[in-house]
C-alpha cells in the first residue's frame, strides 16, 4: 500500500551525530532487512560518518542539518523533508532482524486507533537481556516515573518470552518509534525544548490524549546499545532526564492532578539529589539543582506549553499509568520484575 502523494510507505530514519562507528557495524544489515526507504538525518556531525556512507552506500538519502539541534530538533526538521505514510525513527546503535519493519507497519495498518508502536528491544552486549531504553514496551507510574515491561530502573530482566504479547503501553521508545506520519505532524512532532531524554514519552503522551493507543510489538525484534551519545552517568544526561521530566508532567497532566503531582515530584528529586551528594556524586546533584533551577525559571515557556498540550485534549486515554508509585514498589517493597506489579 503506497501513498499518491509519494510512492513512499515507510522511511526509516536514522538520526546521526559523529556516529561513524555504529554506521559502520549496522547500516549494511539496516539495508538489508529493511524493506524500506533508509534515510540518514546528519545533525551537523564533525566527523566523517556522511562521506562514508555516501562512498559505501550511494542509495542511501542523506539530509544534513546545518546544526545539533539534539534527538528532538533533528527529527523535526528532517521529517519536515521525508514524505511517507510511516516513519520508523531508528537509532544508529542498533543491530535490527530478518522481518523486523513489517510486523511493525501492520500493527499501524490494521488498528485506526493506534498512533505507534515499538519493537521488543534486546540489549546488543547481553542479547540474554532486555535492554533499559524500551525492552518490551514503556509504562509511567501515577509520579511520572518511567519504567518498562522487562526493565524496572536499573533491573533488567532476562527475555524468557514472558512478554512476548503484543499489548498496548504508555510510551515507545525512541529508540525504535515506528509512527504514522499523519498524526507525527499532527501533534507538532517532538517538543523541541527537550533537546534529548523523555521527548519520546511526552509525544506519546500527548497522542493519547487524543485518544490513540501505543503498543509493543514482541514479534518485532532488535537488539540496541544504549547510551552512545551520553553515557548514563553523564550529568548532561541526569539534567535532562530531571528537567524533561518535570516539563512533562506540568504540560500533559489534568488539571486536578498537576499541582499535587509536581510538588511531590520536587520532594521526590530533593530526596535523589541529597542522596548523590551523600554517596559522593556531587555532578549528579548540581545536574538535579541545575534541572529545578531550569524548570522554576522557565514560567512563562512552561505555561505556554502547557496550554497547546491542554488545547489538544480530546478523549485522553491513560492506559499504561501504573496507579501506584514504582519507587515505593521497587526499593520499598523489593518488586524488581513487571510481572510483579498490580495494575
Amino acid at each position: 500500500m503506497e501513498t499518491q502523494e509519494t510512492g513512499i510507505k515507510t522511511a526509516v530514519v536514522i538520526l546521526n551525530w559523529n556516529g561513524k562507528a555504529f554506521l559502520e557495524k549496522f547500516l549494511s544489515g539496516i539495508i538489508e532487512h529493511s524493506n524500506a526507504e533508509i534515510v540518514i538525518a546528519d545533525n551537523a556531525s564533525t566527523d566523517d560518518s556522511i562521506p562514508w556512507v555516501r562512498e559505501h552506500f550511494p542509495g542511501v538519502r542523506i539530509l544534513e542539518m546545518s546544526k545539533n539541534t539534539g534527538f528532538t530538533g533533528g527529527y523535526n526538521e528532517a521529517l519536515q523533508q521525508v514524505k511517507a505514510q510511516y516513519y520508523i525513527l531508528l537509532n544508529s546503535d542498533i543491530e535490527v532482524t530478518p522481518g523486523w519493519v513489517d510486523p511493525l507497519i501492520r500493527i499501524l495498518e490494521e488498528n485506526p486507533d493506534v498512533a505507534a508502536c515499538q519493537p521488543k528491544l534486546r540489549a546488543y552486549e547481553r542479547p540474554t537481556h532486555f535492554e533499559y531504553a524500551g525492552a518490551a514496551g514503556g509504562f509511567i507510574d501515577k509520579w511520572g516515573y518511567p519504567f518498562c515491561r522487562g526493565r524496572l530502573f536499573d533491573t533488567l530482566e532476562e527475555d524468557r518470552g514472558q512478554y512476548n504479547d503484543t499489548m498496548e503501553v504508555f510510551w515507545a521508545t525512541g529508540a525504535c518509534l515506528c509512527i504514522k506520519a499523519e498524526l507525527f505532524h499532527r501533534v507538532k512532532g517532538f517538543d523541541d525544548y527537550f533537546f534529548a531524554h523523555m521527548e519520546e514519552i511526552d509525544l506519546c503522551w500527548r497522542l493519547k490524549n487524543l485518544g490513540y493507543k501505543i503498543i509493543c510489538c514482541p514479534e518485532s525484534e532488535i537488539l540496541h546499545v544504549g547510551g552512545g551519545t551520553l553515557p548514563k552517568t553523564n550529568p548532561r544526561k541526569t539534567y535532562l532526564n530531571f528537567r524533561n521530566n518535570l516539563t512533562m508532567l506540568y504540560k500533559n497532566l489534568p488539571e486536578h492532578r498537576v499541582s499535587r503531582v509536581i510538588f511531590l515530584r520536587i520532594i521526590l528529586d530533593i530526596v535523589a539529589a541529597y542522596k548523590a551528594l551523600l554517596t559522593g556524586n556531587v555532578q549528579e546533584y548540581i545536574a538535579i539543582a541545575r534541572a529545578h533551577y531550569a524548570f522554576f525559571t522557565s514560567g512563562k515557556l512552561r505555561k505556554q506549553k502547557r496550554k497547546q498540550s491542554q488545547a489538544m485534549i480530546t478523549e485522553p486515554n491513560m492506559a499504561g499509568m501504573h496507579p501506584k508509585s514504582i519507587v515505593w514498589e521497587y526499593f520499598i517493597k523489593g518488586k524488581k520484575k513487571y510481572s510483579e506489579l498490580v495494575f
